[in-house]
């Protein structure tokens, strides 16, 4: 299935509003790309890409809006820090909804070079390269070029030596 993301037109919403998504992304959000071992997976790995933005509790209602702005993801309590978590999860509402507002919308802080990131795996993942080795160390090697401020479960090297069985 092919997925143009630069198609979205915002009806719903003023450009003011998406503007300050941005903005509030551009401070508070992040695009993740993590994994998962599943031996019960074709490939042993599961590739699980986000979109989450945090708020401290008292500001749980700008959260509220963004799942009412996007019609998508969902809110969550975060114990570890106590704050709230909106976080898209769902490859198609990254690549349908996401992906098109920040297209629209670009972030303007170093966020911008990890969205692009997210966007291409988003993107081979819709084309089911995360299905093949080939495809799969891709991925990896992408993810592990964004965002690395060592909260990762799994090493590189042991996700790609998954792949070499």
């Amino acid at each position: 299935m092919a997925y143009n993301t630069s198609a979205l037109v915002t009806t719903r919403v003023s450009t003011n509003d998406a503007s300050y998504l941005t903005g509030l992304t551009d401070g508070e959000g992040s695009f993740l790309v993590s994994f998962q071992k599943r031996p019960t997976m074709r490939l042993g790995i599961e590739v699980r890409p986000s979109f989450t933005l945090s708020q401290h509790q008292r500001n749980k209602a700008i959260l509220d809006w963004i799942v009412e702005f996007f019609g998508c993801g969902t809110v969550r309590f975060n114990r570890s820090d106590e704050t709230y978590k909106y976080e898209v999860r769902s490859l198609t509402d990254l690549l349908e909804v996401v992906i098109p507002h920040f297209d629209q919308h670009p972030l303007r802080t170093s966020k911008a070079a990890d969205f692009q990131k997210c966007k291409s795996i988003c993107l081979l993942m819709a084309q089911g390269k995360h299905l093949t080795k080939a495809g799969m160390s891709e991925i990896i090697t992408r993810a592990y070029a964004m965002n690395n401020w060592g909260a990762r479960r799994y090493d590189k090297q042991s996700l790609l030596q998954i792949l070499t069985r």
